[in-house]
């Protein structure tokens, strides 16, 4: 089995590039090559136990979705994406890649397996940014998409896309709505959900962490774990249990920002939940004002996905997996 991931050198891509090499099969299947690519360098996962080709370019530049593809895979992993903050602030830059590097990839597929009997699974990760106000207190399944951010406008024109692909026999694909992942590792982003990791992620590391928004603000989230459990899941479900339905949203846990704090002094206490400055910004406060919070996922979990029991594991998941078990003074 041959795989692709775009976006292969950020978050998800390389904690994916990491869980494939590590287990070596998916969905039962040996894994017989991997191709990464990603607008900045890729870094191959230590030991993997199959090839792994490493790609550099713009994802909607010329030839360059052909060049992702052109090992034929059997499943295609399309997490490239530019992120919510960047996305508003930069309409053009977030069209160009968020939708018309997405067109360009489901074209790539339709042409280069058109005479495929089977076609590749494509697993597009999509947001629950594809939701906007008004919404009921619990978004239901069958929510109709009403993005209010340019994010979401992208993410949802690419789930429409995916559909009538699939629809048309051109790819096989499966959405999946992704909560925000919390606790990220790494630096801050310009996403505008950053600072959800921020208030935890800073603190754990001996850092002073930002906070913009107040601490009503309810979230929907998963931990980068939950999130390999989503894509893998997505990319081995079988397609006749999904119908013409093809995007999902995925199970998450909806908390409160007081309710991160909490578990933050739980888990770590006081002397870090101190770290956290307040600073009110109105320009994320905005965006977040307009995204939903707490969603029932029934169709999802029936599926057999499944999500973070609390958000203390969250940041024990964090602590395990970034800071070796070790956090700092």
């Amino acid at each position: 089995m041959k795989i692709a991931i775009t976006g292969g050198a950020g978050l998800l891509g390389r904690k994916l590039a990491e869980h494939l090499a590590a287990s070596g099969r998916l969905g039962g299947k040996e894994i017989t090559g991997l191709t990464l690519h990603d607008v900045v360098p890729p870094a191959a996962p230590e030991a993997a136990p199959f090839p792994v080709k490493l790609l550099t370019g713009d994802l909607p530049g010329e030839g360059e979705t052909d060049r992702i593809i052109a090992e034929r895979p059997d499943a295609i992993f399309h997490l490239a994406a530019i992120v919510s903050g960047e996305a508003e602030q930069d309409f053009d830059k977030g069209y160009r890649i968020n939708l018309d590097g997405t067109h360009q990839l489901y074209e790539s597929v339709r042409l280069a397996y058109a005479d495929a009997e089977k076609k590749p699974r494509l697993v597009f990760a999509s947001s629950i940014a594809v939701f906007g106000a008004p919404f009921p207190e619990v978004i239901p399944d069958d929510f109709h998409l009403t993005p209010l951010t340019s994010y979401g406008t992208q993410k949802a024109i690419g789930e429409l896309l995916l559909a009538d692909y699939t629809r048309k026999g051109m790819l096989d694909g499966v959405g999946i709505r992704l909560p925000t992942i919390c606790i990220r590792p790494g630096k801050p982003n310009k996403a505008a959900s950053g600072f959800f990791s921020n208030i935890c992620r800073e603190p754990l590391a001996g850092k002073e962490a930002v906070l913009p928004v107040s601490e009503d603000v309810l979230h929907w989230h998963a931990s980068p774990r939950a999130a390999m459990g989503f894509l893998t899941r997505a990319a081995t479900i079988d397609p006749n249990l999904l119908g013409a339905r093809r995007s999902l949203t995925m199970p998450g846990l909806a908390v409160t920002v007081g309710e991160q704090i909490a578990a933050l002094r739980r888990v770590a206490g006081e002397a870090l939940v101190k770290r956290i400055r307040r600073e009110p910004d109105s320009f994320i406060a905005k965006i977040v004002a307009g995204w939903p919070r707490k969603f029932d996922a029934a169709r999802a979990l029936k599926l057999g996905f499944t999500a973070d029991a609390s958000f203390d594991d969250i940041i024990r998941v964090h602590i395990e997996d970034e800071l070796g078990g070790k956090i700092a003074a």
